[in-house]
């Protein structure tokens, strides 16, 4: 059973897709007769049995590979090569374990909500793309699956499309990742030419004897920025906050295992940047510039969501700097943390969402004594996201540092500092939100369904053993003397932002000296204003360009000879008198002068003969 399960393991995402394909049959005329709830039961099921198959795949751990055809024409082949190996075993069964839990979450949060039939079926779509991402071992068809998840994000985000903030949240996300999605494929389909292949195994070996090129050099730059928009890196980190506006269920799957989607990619082509020094660079400059920036913005954020979205981008930055660095390794074990960690954050942070209305902390507090599992939870997820031994996060940035420290000590130095603000910051959000006195919208605070309860605490044991599930997969690192700095960068955060946002000061805003600086934070970088005035602004001057181009001279044109038309219309007009008589006289004058003009050649001709 166990070996059929590894050899059919292409099935998993069919699961499903089954489910979203399923979703279809629930039109408005069938909800009415049903109800919205079959739809979501469908897909909880498919999922489900998605888990189960990745459970036991995982279980037997026996590699597997195959290839499906795709297109065969002239001169060409395009296959899609898949490869289960234990690391995609292990992503696997993240995805459809978390996928199923936030869709149980969902059934408790969505409860009144009549659109389950797309919702449930965008989570399936979800699931299914990027099930099949993992599985998947060609460059082209990762770049198609990264397309569909792009138009999920899209959905899912505009689920509540009657909300103007909503629709303008799906719209900047999916604009800005389609940037990130353009150059990728110019990457992809340049890289073809050069490598003669898009498998990434073949893709690895050409890659190690591949010789400098300015082509080369343009083609790793190119494939570094579809992963840049989907794990929203500096400059396209902003899609993420207003993606945020989206159904909480659906943010627990975005926030965990979707936007870790541009990271896997961008682990399976690290041999092509490895043989381009100027993308390795790159890829460490901006890892490091998200890391530091997103990590004192959330620290600025009043949303509760928000915050926890910047520190989103700030692990995906440490992701490109393990990358960067040559650590796949190390990345490999940043993302499995992190999926769990984060996944257990956004539940706990939901189940006061939904009860409490707020999302903005400064309106919050006092939860400790009347919802203690939420706050648990936070904890044991914030705990695991830092260096505290023996939680998997510290496990995580020891390798990290391990890894970094013989080839770029900076690094490290920058890993002490970035951990210390994430601490800072998971600090100040329990702080706010869980102690001190209650406040008008925390007075009252019901515990949420055991629908939501159920997962949050299933994916609190899971973090727990976090440690056993790196070592059992071959991921935990040797304890050495990096420990101690990231320890003390750890307890330094944590204890920080719980004396600034738990003691008596706690009600007066947070003043930094200069108050500039301050409003640098709080204002994302300027980088929204930076963007209107560069970006935007040099659109919209194009834009208006054009559009004088089109009205005076495409448009002035086509009206110029529209009246050259009509006045000339006109002017014949007159000329027309209705008598036979002057037509056939007009029809004579022509036909003399165009004969004479026909003749006249040789007239001349004739005349010339004459006087010689």
């Amino acid at each position: 059973m166990l070996s059929a399960a590894s050899q059919s393991v292409w099935l998993i995402p069919g699961y499903s897709l089954f489910g979203a394909i399923a979703s279809l049959l629930w039109s408005p005329g069938l909800i009415r007769l049903t109800g919205p709830r079959p739809s979501g039961y469908v897909n909880v099921i498919a999922s489900g049995v998605a888990f189960l198959h990745s459970l036991l795949a995982l279980w037997a751990m026996q590699p597997a590979q195959g290839s499906f055809r795709w297109l065969n024409t002239v001169g060409f082949e395009l296959s899609f090569d898949w490869s289960s190996t234990t690391a995609a075993l292990v992503a696997l069964t993240v995805i459809t374990g978390l996928t199923w839990f936030s869709q149980i979450y969902a059934i408790g949060y969505l409860k009144r909500d009549w659109g389950w039939a797309r919702f449930f079926g965008y989570l399936s779509l979800f699931e299914a793309g990027l099930s099949g991402l993992v599985l998947c071992d060609s460059l082209f068809f990762s770049y198609v699956i990264l397309e569909m998840l792009t138009l999920g994000t899209y959905l899912i985000v505009g689920y509540w499309y009657n909300q103007p903030l909503v629709l303008t949240g799906a719209r900047d996300a999916f604009l800005t990742k389609r940037i990130g999605d353009l150059i990728l494929l110019v990457g992809v389909l340049g890289l073809l030419p050069l490598a003669g292949t898009w498998n990434f195994d073949q893709l690895a070996e050409w890659a190690s004897t591949a010789e400098p090129s300015l082509a080369l050099t343009a083609i790793a730059i190119a494939l570094i920025a579809g992963p840049l928009g989907k794990c929203a890196q500096f400059p396209f980190h902003l899609w993420l906050d207003e993606a945020m506006e989206g159904p909480l269920p659906s943010t627990i799957l975005r926030n965990a295992i979707v936007v870790v989607s541009g990271a896997w990619v961008l682990i399976r082509i690290q041999p092509i940047i490895a043989a381009v020094p100027v993308a390795e660079t790159l890829l460490i400059s901006v890892g490091v510039v998200t890391a530091i920036c997103a990590s004192l913005i959330a620290i600025a954020q009043v949303d509760v969501k928000r915050a926890l979205s910047y520190l989103v981008s700030t692990w995906m930055g440490l992701v490109f700097i393990a990358v960067g660095a040559g650590q796949t390794i190390a990345a490999e074990r940043l993302l499995l943390v992190y999926s769990l960690s984060m996944a257990l954050l956004m539940m706990s942070v939901g189940t006061i969402v939904i009860r409490n209305i707020s999302q903005d902390i400064t309106q919050l507090g006092g939860l400790w004594s009347r919802r203690p599992l939420p706050a648990l939870a936070f904890a044991l997820g914030g705990l695991s996201l830092l260096a505290m031994p023996p939680f998997g996060g510290f496990w995580a940035w020891l390798g990290m540092a391990e890894g970094l420290w013989p080839v770029s000590p900076w690094l490290v130095i920058v890993l002490v500092f970035v951990l210390a603000a994430v601490g800072f910051g998971l600090a100040r959000i329990f702080a706010r939100v869980w102690g001190g006195p209650s406040k008008a919208m925390s007075v009252r605070s019901a515990e949420v369904l055991w629908l939501m309860v159920l997962p949050m605490l299933v994916l609190a044991g899971l973090t727990l053993h976090l440690p056993i599930l790196l070592a059992q997969a071959g991921l935990l690192p040797q304890l050495n003397n990096l420990a101690i700095p990231l320890v003390w960068a750890s307890l330094v955060g944590v204890a920080t932002g719980t004396v600034v946002h738990y003691g008596p000061a706690r009600n007066q805003p947070v003043q930094l000296p200069w108050q500039g600086l301050q409003n640098f934070f709080a204002q994302d970088f300027y980088t929204p204003i930076l963007y209107r005035r560069t970006i935007v602004a040099s659109v919209s001057f194009v834009a208006t360009v054009l559009q004088f181009l089109d009205r005076t001279i495409v448009d002035g044109t086509a009206t110029l000879m529209g009246l050259i038309t009509l006045g000339s219309g006109q002017g014949l007009r007159y000329n027309v008198s209705g008598r036979t008589q002057g037509y056939a006289l007009t029809m004579l004058l022509a036909i003399a002068v165009g004969s004479v003009f026909f003749l006249m050649p040789f007239l001349r001709q004739s005349f010339v003969l004459g006087l010689l």
